[in-house]
């Protein structure tokens, strides 16, 4: 479980109601909320077309990563290895395009997000718009944390998606990526 991350993704529209999302998730009394505007760069190599994953690397506020992510049939659960960079050395990005140069990439895409996260200590609720190349999507993700089986953290998931108004039969089952870049991953598996 801990190179897994299990989470719905729903990609909501401009009739979604996001001012009683926001009360019922804080209603729900969060550890912490936040607010943020994140760059993700996203690169898929020779190997990662081959073996099915692709490379994020991260830098905002929070947090400064480069992460592996596992191209699923449905991205509910799927690997996830985070390195942190830290912030100490600040955004990383020619040292990471150096390095992933190496490994043949045969694509790369940049997608920004204005996201609000709300913190719980089993799960992160997140609300974002994300936008690339003129292609805009709103989603909602519940993220369970910590947890330890699927079945537990799918638990966790319905129990936050049930307080906020979701229904996981409406969830989409594809990636951020497939949302905004259609058709550039490799069909998945």
């Amino acid at each position: 479980m801990r190179f897994q991350e299990i989470e719905h993704k729903f990609v909501v529209d401009a009739a979604f109601d996001l001012d009683t999302f926001r009360m019922r998730a804080d209603a729900l009394g969060p550890a912490r909320r936040t607010r943020l505007e994140v760059r993700d760069r996203y690169f898929l190599t020779e190997d990662g077309r081959a073996r099915r994953y692709v490379l994020r690397h991260r830098f905002d506020d929070e947090l400064h990563q480069l992460t592996l992510k596992s191209l699923t049939r449905d991205a509910e659960v799927r690997d996830e290895i985070n390195l942190d960079l830290g912030h100490h050395a600040g955004d990383q990005a020619a040292q990471v395009d150096a390095l992933v140069a190496r490994m043949g990439v045969v694509w790369t895409g940049d997608i920004v997000k204005h996201i609000d996260v709300w913190h719980f200590p089993d799960c992160e609720v997140v609300h974002y718009v994300a936008s690339s190349e003129g292609r805009e999507v709103c989603c909602v993700e519940f993220e369970a944390l910590g947890q330890a089986s699927i079945e537990d953290a799918l638990a966790v998931i319905a129990r936050y998606e049930r307080a906020t108004g979701f229904d996981a039969h409406a969830r989409t089952h594809g990636s951020l990526v497939d949302l905004l870049f259609p058709g550039v991953l490799p069909p998945r598996s």
